[in-house]
């Protein structure tokens, strides 16, 4: 006997969930994004906004729900579209069957995001509809033209990336520079596109500076501003020391400008990190107008170095901080207060190593002792007054001159330049020709080598340079006191402590002798 077989069709949609038969009309929500504020493309964006309301309204079988929108977001990734993600979760939630978009590259140019989202949707029944490329995603054929334009998408956001980024570092090869004027106190964008000075923030700069060269650190400099009620870069009310400390590391206050001093790692996670080396950097000198002096600055450089370099922490707290040093084991002395609580309070200065390891024999000494030290000493160097200042200036003249390392530097510029473009072009001919891998590799590290000794020496020029510019500052401000100051010190003066003392030495006997900057020494 013939078997025979009935077909039962489907009486509900594997989809939705609901009857085949039900005329309940599909939920419909439009999807629009253009990923820059430009004026044409708020245009695009608004066309686009107003054709998907219309559209979904003219269709009786739908129901229109909302239009989501993103603009100005880049579609690289997901993470900081919140219109994107709202409608992903109202979808989700049930409120949503059906989404319309433009194309794939609106939706998504990451092919990881793009398939997750239309396979999450897809497990819940929701349907997106891809107008341009018309692409259903619950069709059969869905997912694998999803994968194919996803791919292509993403590929067209590496092209753009890549041009925007050859873009920039054509920018920077040329000295172009700009950089995010609201986060950098005392210079602003001009009206010509030039970098001019802000002539009231100027100040602060300056006074940051000061307060840093008067012995004060990144913190008690934070705590001063934030205590004088002065607006932080950002506009905030509390500083911070970090914020301090890039303002005085900041070469764009001496009129200089470094450029590329960060790139993007990957073009679609945007994630950016300093550059240690990895792309080429360009240093653009006399850019623009200088709020500090480079010599000031490289002087600021030099003492952010020294007190990184020491073996303890260096305090701001007072003008005698990291100033008065031990005559057995060279550490500083710190501040100790005695009696703190009653009426014989007083603060006495210390070696910090007085108790650890093998104690100083060095005694303590009072502020008062250092500040009367300090008078009396200024007033006998200012007894030989003009044979100081004489000495000073031969000293800046010839021991702070960088005439040949400034030529020595430019020769290792040069030697640095053509070993860098040898070993790029050594790099393309073994792309182009094969090669014998073992001699490519020789003359490869050769190069390299030959590169790497250049570089060290020229950092060590460099560094020397800044070194000695920084000690004509100090000298040369050492000068302009001395020239500026009448008659002797009836009492101690905390401007001339500061711009006038290197260091004040404790030796056993409460012997103290001040080192000043010119290099003399007296013994009170």
């Amino acid at each position: 006997m013939a078997r025979k077989v009935t077909a039962i069709p489907a009486t509900i949609s594997r989809f939705t969930a609901a009857p085949i038969t039900s005329m309940k009309k599909r939920r419909v929500a439009g999807y629009a994004r253009v990923s820059t504020d430009h004026e044409d493309q708020a245009t695009s964006y608004e066309a686009q906004m107003d054709y998907y309301t219309n559209y979904i309204k003219s269709r009786d079988d739908w129901e229109f729900v909302s239009i989501y929108t993103d603009e100005g977001i880049s579609a690289t990734n997901t993470k900081k579209r919140e219109g994107f993600k709202a409608m992903i979760a109202d979808a989700l939630a049930g409120k949503i069957d059906l989404i319309i978009t433009k194309s794939v590259s609106r939706f998504a140019r990451n092919t990881v995001d793009s398939l997750t989202t239309v396979r999450q949707l897809k497990d819940a029944g929701i349907e997106i509809y891809f107008e341009k490329e018309n692409i259903w995603t619950l069709d059969s054929k869905g997912e694998l033209l999803i994968t194919i334009m996803s791919s292509l998408a993403q590929e067209e956001s590496r092209s753009i990336s890549e041009n925007v980024t050859w873009g920039q570092r054509k920018r920077f090869a040329d000295g172009k520079v700009s950089f995010a004027y609201s986060r950098v106190l005392g210079l602003d964008k001009g009206p010509d596109g030039t970098i001019v000075v802000n002539a009231e923030q100027a100040e602060i700069v300056r006074l940051i500076f000061s307060l840093f060269l008067e012995g004060m650190s990144p913190h008690s400099i934070a705590v001063e501003l934030t205590r004088r009620g002065i607006k932080t870069p950002g506009g905030k009310d509390v500083w911070n020391q970090q914020t301090v400390r890039r303002m005085l590391s900041n070469e764009k206050y001496k009129g200089d400008a470094l450029l590329q001093k960060e790139f993007t790692v990957d073009f679609l996670t945007k994630k950016m990190k300093k550059n240690e080396g990895q792309v080429p950097q360009y240093y653009v000198e006399g850019n623009h107008e200088a709020i500090i002096s480079p010599a000031v600055f490289d002087m600021v450089q030099a003492e952010l170095k020294k007190r990184r370099s020491g073996s303890s922490r260096y305090s701001g707290v007072s003008v005698f901080s990291n100033k008065i040093k031990c005559v057995d084991c060279g550490g500083w002395f710190g501040s100790k207060v005695w009696h703190s609580t009653d009426q014989y309070r007083k603060v006495i200065y210390r070696c910090n190593r007085k108790y650890t390891g093998e104690k100083c024999q060095t005694p303590h000494v009072t502020e008062d002792e250092v500040k009367a030290a300090f008078v009396t000493a200024f007033n006998l160097l200012a007894t030989e007054k003009k044979e100081i200042i004489a000495n000073a200036e031969i000293i800046r003249k010839t021991l702070c001159r960088t005439d040949n390392l400034e030529a020595e530097k430019r020769v290792l510029e040069e030697e640095m330049s053509v070993a860098a473009a040898r070993a790029q072009g050594l790099i393309a001919e073994n792309a182009r020709i094969a090669q014998n891998q073992i001699e490519y590799q020789e003359r490869y590290a050769a190069l390299v080598g030959r590169y790497n000794a250049a570089k060290a020496q020229y950092d060590e020029v460099v560094e020397t340079i800044a070194a000695k510019a920084a000690q004509s500052e100090r000298l040369l401000e050492f000068i302009r006191t001395m020239q500026e100051q009448e008659g002797v010190l009836a009492e101690f003066d905390e401007r001339l402590w500061c711009s006038m003392v290197e260091f004040v030495t404790v030796g056993r006997g409460r012997k103290l002798v001040i080192t000043f900057r010119d290099g003399s020494e007296i013994e009170v």
